[in-house]
């Protein structure tokens, strides 16, 4: 009996041992088909960028050069201007994003008349394709023919050439992305608003804090974990922007809206295949550079409640 007695918890040890095994091994099996995925459509191509990025290449050839497209990269007459006008970008769209995201939340979580419309108004743009946004604000903002200069000119006011102007071009295209991106930033800021406990905002009433005090030491910092995600992911999207400014200006008049995705896809029109992948390396870099600290730095500073 002793034996059996044994023979049946070393069986039944066994089996936990077993259990327990294939419990630890399930977790990396459960996420083995999103990792392949994302092995092959991200980081493959990265690493392969980073090698096409030392060679000359075309679609049936290649020859190593070394850091021959970087320094050439470097050397780009317009490379100057195209880096201050992607940070003025990036930093412009995402601090206004921020700004009427935050505004736009907190008047659509009070009461509102038609709420539900409203959202839906302001997130519509979010939906609209990018080029189709691009093509139609191009023809809206036409100096002559324009709609908003037409109707700017029936108040006797003379619209200036959003497009045309070189000091307008950027600063033309970065307002129609606010107006296209602004949607997603006010529904973060609605979740943000929703998450904070109500206990706070009647403890403030209670003590007599006016709504200027009560922004500012509770709703403030409690979406503060809301804004991080604003400034992230505007700030991402801004300082690889292309398809917009694209649609609007290609980078002109002249160079004046060129930023450093647009300059990387004109050469790549001229066929530097080699220089352009060099030059994508380069943005991802100066992306990862800027993001990956300010993510941290922000993460440190969240409020936890």
């Amino acid at each position: 009996m002793a034996v059996i007695g044994t023979a049946s918890k070393t069986k039944a040890s066994g089996k936990s041992l077993q259990s327990r095994h294939v419990s630890k091994a399930y977790p990396g099996w459960f996420y083995a088909p999103a990792a392949i995925i994302y092995g092959v459509l991200f980081l493959l191509p990265t690493l392969l960028s980073f090698f096409f990025s030392l060679t000359r290449w075309t679609l049936f050839d290649w020859e190593f050069i070394g850091f021959d497209n970087f320094l050439q990269f470097f050397s780009e007459p317009f490379l100057i201007q195209g880096t201050f006008n992607t940070l003025f970008f990036a930093f412009f769209t995402s601090g206004t994003k921020v700004v009427l995201g935050m505004l736009l939340a907190i008047w659509l979580s009070g009461p509102v008349f038609a709420k539900g419309y409203l959202r839906a108004v302001i997130f519509f743009p979010v939906l609209v394709s990018t080029v189709g946004v691009g093509i139609t604000f191009k023809e809206l903002m036409q100096p002559q023919d324009g709609v908003i200069n037409a109707s700017l000119s029936f108040f006797g006011i003379e619209g200036p050439g959003w497009l045309a102007d070189p000091g307008m071009a950027l600063f033309s295209v970065a307002i129609v992305d606010v107006w296209r991106g602004v949607g997603i930033a006010t529904v973060i800021y609605l979740a943000g608003l929703a998450a904070i406990p109500q206990e706070y905002t009647e403890a403030a009433l209670m003590d007599g804090a006016t709504k200027l005090k009560k922004f500012r030491h509770i709703t403030l910092p409690l979406l503060f974990p809301a804004t991080s995600t604003v400034i992230i992911l505007s700030l991402i999207g801004g300082l690889r922007s292309f398809d917009l400014i694209w649609a609007m200006t290609k980078g002109g008049p002249g160079f004046a809206s060129d930023v450093l995705a647009s300059i990387i896809f004109k050469q790549y029109q001229a066929g530097f295949y080699g220089l352009s992948t060099a030059g994508n390396v380069v943005l991802f870099i100066v992306v990862t550079a800027i993001v990956y600290p300010l993510n941290r730095w922000l993460n440190k500073r969240e409020v936890d409640y």
